[in-house]
């Protein structure tokens, strides 16, 4: 477990995170997609260009507080947008799943907005469930529903910086 941290460190350590960026929308949109491409199996395509017309407003009017994660070249290869302290979104690379990534956009949104986050994950989504347990997130509750009235159910997550595994 703490060599699968250090080589996260390590990975993270080149990554600056930024307050939203107008030229990177394009770019966190398709970080949007491919992600929920791989991740989001249960949706079907209808679904899938549904949201990502919402995202692309949601960004591009500035609905949510959007921090990017920018690597040494200055891209993003993720973001999270916050309502407050809820998480709206959190979108990474696919080929940056599983290096720390998600945890530093995390750990940067608890150092901002305080010791209590809390964050609606899609019931399917088994490896966005188990991120969010590692990070310390606990179930406060469940929706048969998402927020458009989808039959994708939700987990009502939330977590205080004291149970977060940073």
């Amino acid at each position: 477990m703490e060599k699968e941290k250090e080589k996260e460190k390590e990975n993270t350590l080149d990554m600056l995170i930024a307050s939203y960026r107008e030229q990177d929308h394009d770019k966190l949109v398709e970080i949007w997609e491919k992600a929920v491409r791989a991740t989001h199996t249960f949706l079907e395509e209808y679904h899938i260009q549904f949201y990502k017309k919402v995202v692309s407003d949601v960004l591009q009017q500035r609905q949510v507080e959007v921090w990017e994660a920018l690597n040494a070249d200055n891209e993003p290869v993720g973001f999270i947008g916050l309502d407050d302290n809820f998480i709206e979104m959190l979108f990474v690379d696919v080929s940056q799943h599983g290096q720390g990534l998600g945890r530093l956009l995390i750990n940067h949104t608890l150092n901002i907005k305080g010791r209590h986050l809390k964050v609606d994950v899609n019931e399917q989504n088994a490896g966005a469930t188990r991120f969010y347990e590692k990070m310390g997130f606990v179930q406060i509750g469940r929706s048969e529903l998402d927020g458009s009235g989808n039959p994708f159910p939700l987990l009502h997550l939330e977590i205080k910086a004291d149970q977060a595994a940073r």
